[in-house]
C-alpha cells in the first residue's frame, strides 16, 4: 500500500534533519515544514542524495503566524493527499518576552498554538493508522497554566525557561486529550521528550556560553539521540496501538498523575479553540 504524507515541521533543525531522513528512508513522501526555506532547501537535497528518496519538498510555515499555519494546511487540504504521519518537532526558547501579530507570546504560538491549529485542521486529511507525534520536554514537569499563558506564557516576570515549560505542559495536555476525542478514528498520537540535545535552542548568547560548550555540551544527547524516541513512535510497532502516552528514550515514560488527569485539560481545548475561532480560525 502507498504510504501517505508525512509533514515535519523544523524539519531543517537538528532533530529534524535526522526525523525527516529516518521517514524518508522508509519510502515516506516528505513535506519539510520549515520556517527558513534557503536553509531547508539544501538539507533537503542533501537528504534526497542520501536516501535516494526523491519524494522530499520543502514548503514554508512561521509558526509565529496563525495566517502561515492556515495558508500551509488550507493547501494541503485542497489537494487533498492522504496524511500518514505527522510530527510537530518545531520549538523555540527566546528570550525576552515577543509579541506575535495575532497577539501571542511567541514561545506559546509556536510551541503550543500552531501545533494544535495545524494538527486539528489537518485532520480530515488523516487516514486510520496515522500517527501524531507531538515533541514535548521534561520541562512540562514545572509547568502551569495561567491565566496570561496566551498573551505573555506566564504570569509576573517573564523568564523563558518556566514559558517554555508552560508550552510543554500544555502540548502535553493536547496530546492526551486528542488521544480520547480521535480513538475512533484509529488515529494515535502521542508526545515525545527527547531530553536535554545538544542543539542551538540551548545557546543562551551570554558570556558563559563557551564554558557551556566545553563543560556541559559533551554530557547531553545528540541531534540523533534526542530524535530517537520521535522516530520510534513514528515508525516502531510497539507503540501503534496505544495514544494519549509520552515516551522517553523510546520507552512508555509514567506521567505524574496530577498532569495525566490534569484539571485545565479539557478547559485548555476548549480555550485555544474560542482563541483560533475568534481570530477567524475554523476547523
Amino acid at each position: 500500500m502507498e504510504k501517505g504524507l508525512a509533514i515535519i515541521t523544523g524539519a531543517d533543525g537538528g532533530m529534524g534533519q535526522v526525523i525527516t531522513t529516518a521517514l524518508a528512508k522508509e519510502g515516506y513522501p516528505v513535506i519539510m515544514a520549515c520556517l527558513n526555506p534557503q536553509k531547508a532547501t539544501l538539507v533537503c537535497e542533501r537528504i534526497k542524495n542520501e536516501t535516494g528518496n526523491t519524494q522530499i519538498e520543502v514548503r514554508p510555515v512561521n509558526l509565529a503566524s496563525l495566517s502561515a499555519v492556515n495558508n500551509f494546511t488550507s493547501q494541503l487540504l485542497k489537494e487533498g493527499r492522504p496524511v500518514s504521519r505527522l510530527i510537530n518537532n518545531a520549538g523555540i526558547l527566546t528570550t525576552p518576552v515577543r509579541g506575535t501579530e495575532d497577539g501571542l507570546e511567541t514561545i506559546v504560538s509556536v510551541n503550543y498554538v500552531a501545533p494544535y491549529m495545524l494538527t486539528r485542521q489537518i485532520l480530515p486529511l488523516m487516514q486510520p493508522g496515522c500517527r501524531i507525534v507531538n515533541t514535548v520536554s521534561c520541562t512540562y514537569a514545572i509547568g502551569k497554566i495561567g491565566p496570561d499563558f496566551f498573551e505573555k506564557g506566564k504570569s509576573g516576570r517573564f523568564s523563558r525557561i518556566p514559558v517554555y515549560g508552560n508550552t510543554k505542559l500544555a502540548l502535553l495536555l493536547f496530546t492526551q486529550e486528542l488521544a480520547g476525542r480521535i480513538r475512533e478514528k484509529e488515529i494515535t498520537v502521542n508526545a515525545s521528550d527527547p531530553g536535554i540535545v545538544s542543539t542551538n535552542m540551548i545557546t543562551m548568547k551570554a558570556w558563559f556560553d563557551p564554558l557551556t560548550d566545553i563543560f556541559f555540551r559533551p554530557f547531553i544527547k545528540t541531534p540523533a539521540q534526542g530524535a530517537a524516541t520521535a522516530i520510534h513512535l513514528a515508525l516502531s510497532d510497539e507503540p501503534k496501538e496505544k495514544s494519549g502516552r509520552c515516551y522517553a528514550n523510546c520507552k512508555e515514560t509514567k506521567v505524574p498523575v496530577r498532569i495525566l488527569h490534569h484539571i485545565q485539560q479539557k478547559q485548555l481545548w476548549d480555550d485555544t479553540e474560542i482563541l483560533l475561532r475568534q481570530k477567524g480560525f475554523h476547523f
